[in-house]
């Protein structure tokens, strides 16, 4: 990972920069950093910050953090199992620098497990091979008997520690006017989104409750998508010779952009980073009904023999969504006394299978998104811990009238007040049901999908409405008072109906 792949995560620099920077290293000599500044493209505390917030590349086996014999194990087991022969190729496996990997080599050596088989062919650039020795096999399937992960070399625990703690959600400032942005399409009071935005800048966790089918799961995801700061997830730590995984490409969204391998010149060497962190958005965990009590502690895989971190800690220094909470596989007093110390002294303790406990810092956005009453759901001890408290509820009819003309939009349909009118006589007037944000475009969908059946261009009637209605409710659900639709509380009719995001 060198500099420009950095300031290429950031968003400081593109593609095109780099190129001509490296192009004025070549005629004035000089880091990458210092042409990017002197060509405009970016300032001097712009470049200052982003390395001073990158994780340094160790110089020596020990600034690892991890000890000698771990990592030639590791090694071994990636030469082993994927045919690697030079220095390069295992560096490239094992995320650490040239210099790291040599000296490895040269202790690999030392204990007979390679030998040298002289320089590669390749005209431009020559590198040693290496073959592992029959001792060299013995050694590695032995290590892989211990555990077989065979990867990207860990980070230390105390490293893992630190960097959580460096790069604090709390430590990105979102303004009230990316608020007001995020939230921009949707039809929401200025009230909610006044209180929602200093739960946000806090950090702390934020529960949202109300009727289903008013945007509680959009409101949520929208808050989770707000912050834009880079920040470096490992692909794994060690805690007292364990490996934990923590990188997942489903949950981690890496920044870089993906090039042609650039030929790194001596001036671009100099600033590598550690490539055992990768460039990531923050994290979002979105977890519903599934979520049980073990999902939230280390996971040990008895074959593999190495762990998988919890949800919670790949979503460090991120969002953790629990959607629906109340209906949940574990009680929802299980999961909160859980989470008690967590949430109120901002660390949480795991347990390796050893016995070994250990600590990490608790550093996410956690957001309780219910449609049952919280007082229900929570006792006052643990409502206490959750300083912000918003609730969602149903459009008046104005606003409901302003959703309905704003989905009709994005699909190409003219909702009119005539429209408007038979669907509140419908829902209001004959039936007794709450207006919901998720209506108009449960309708708007049965309407498509009509049109689609009959063969012809969308188009709005007094019948395709009133079938979309029937397909909104069940008969036995008519006339039992506020009584929201819960047929149509499905995925296809999630809270983001809301959202006129197709706009």
């Amino acid at each position: 990972m060198l500099i420009g792949d950095i300031l290429l995560a950031h968003g400081l620099v593109t593609p095109e920069d780099i190129k001509i920077a490296i192009h004025r290293q070549k005629e004035n000599g000089g880091r990458l950093g210092d042409n990017l500044v002197a060509l405009g493209v970016m300032t001097q505390e712009q470049l200052d910050k982003a390395i001073y917030e990158a994780p340094q590349a160790p110089k020596s086996i020990e600034d690892t953090g991890i000890p000698t014999a771990n990592l030639l194990r590791l090694m071994l087991k990636l030469i082993y199992m994927n045919s690697l022969e030079t220095a390069s190729q295992i560096s490239g496996s094992i995320k650490l620098p040239i210099g790291v990997v040599n000296r490895l080599i040269q202790e690999a050596g030392n204990r007979k497990f390679l030998e040298s088989l002289g320089n590669t062919d390749q005209s431009t650039f020559s590198e040693t091979r290496y073959l592992m020795t029959e001792m060299g096999k013995r050694f590695a399937i032995e290590s892989l008997d211990q555990n077989q992960y065979v990867g990207p070399a860990p980070v230390s625990l105390e490293a893992y520690q630190a960097r959580i703690g460096q790069q604090k959600i709390t430590n990105e400032r979102v303004e009230q006017s990316k608020i007001a942005e995020s939230f921009e399409n949707l039809v929401i009071t200025d009230d909610f989104v006044r209180r929602l935005g200093p739960g946000v800048n806090a950090g702390k966790s934020i529960l949202l409750y109300g009727p289903p089918g008013n945007g509680k799961t959009t409101v949520a995801e929208k808050v989770a998508a707000i912050f834009a700061n880079v920040i470096y997830v490992p692909y794994c730590f060690e805690v007292d010779g364990q490996i934990i995984k923590v990188f997942d490409p489903a949950i981690h969204i890496p920044v870089l952009e993906k090039e042609p391998k650039r030929k790194a010149s001596a001036g671009l060497r100099r600033e590598e980073f550690d490539g055992r962190w990768v460039p990531c958005e923050r994290p979002v965990v979105i977890t519903g009904g599934e979520l049980t009590l073990e999902m939230l502690d280390l996971s040990f895989n008895s074959h593999a023999k190495y762990y998988e971190a919890p949800l919670h800690v790949k979503a460090s220094n991120g969002t953790f969504i629990i959607d629906d909470f109340g209906r949940q596989l574990v009680s929802p007093e299980d999961l909160l006394n859980r989470w008690i110390v967590p949430l109120e002294n901002r660390i949480d303790y795991l347990k390796l299978h050893t016995g070994k406990s250990f600590s990490l810092p608790f550093d996410e956005l956690v957001i309780f998104s219910t449609n049952l009453s919280p007082d229900d759901l929570m006792d006052p001890a643990f409502l206490r811990r959750i300083p912000y408290k918003l609730e969602t509820v149903g459009p008046n009819k104005e606003q409901y009238f302003e959703i309905f003309r704003m989905v009709g939009a994005s699909r190409g349909l003219d909702i009119t007040d005539d429209v408007l009118d038979m669907v509140i006589e419908e829902l209001q007037v004959k039936n007794r049901f709450d207006l919901a944000c998720y209506q108009p475009k449960f309708i708007i969908d049965q309407i498509i999908a009509a049109c689609k059946y009959e063969g012809s261009e969308p188009y709005v009637s007094k019948e395709l409405v009133t079938d979309a209605l029937k397909n909104l409710y069940t008969s036995s659900a008519k006339g039992v008072g506020k009584t929201a639709a819960r047929s149509a509380s499905s995925k296809e009719t999630d809270p983001k109906a809301q959202v006129a995001a197709v706009l």
